[in-house]
């Protein structure tokens, strides 16, 4: 990998620098987590134990070596944005309201009552 593109590059806005992630970027933070989740060195009752944002911050290192990603800001608001973005899924499916909707183990995809 000689490099990433313009899209990875940080972007001035009026909070300060912001960076863009790519789609390749989120899957490998995604199987990092997984990974580290399997392993259960970090594993707490409700998610990871301290120190985990370290260990996913070298995990990455190996993968996406010009990335540059720190554990803090950047692996900490990414999960952020993941747990926002993940939480309406998952209240459709395990969630009070989650009338009409449903996933189809067969065609993998999911599935909602003509009404919803």
């Amino acid at each position: 990998m000689s490099g990433f593109s313009q899209s990875s590059v940080s972007s001035q806005n009026s909070r300060g620098t912001k960076r863009k992630w790519i789609p390749k970027e989120d899957v490998v933070l995604g199987a990092c987590m997984i990974d580290l989740h399997n392993v259960g060195t970090f594993n707490a009752d409700m998610g990871f134990k301290v120190g985990y944002l370290n260990e996913l911050e070298k995990m990455l290192e190996k993968f996406l070596p010009h990335a540059m990603l720190k554990a803090k800001p950047n692996l900490e608001s990414r999960i952020g944005t993941f747990k926002r973005d993940w939480t309406i899924i998952y209240d459709m499916f395990r969630g009070k309201n989650n009338i009409g909707f449903g996933w189809d183990e067969h065609r993998q995809l999911i599935i909602a009552e003509d009404a919803v």
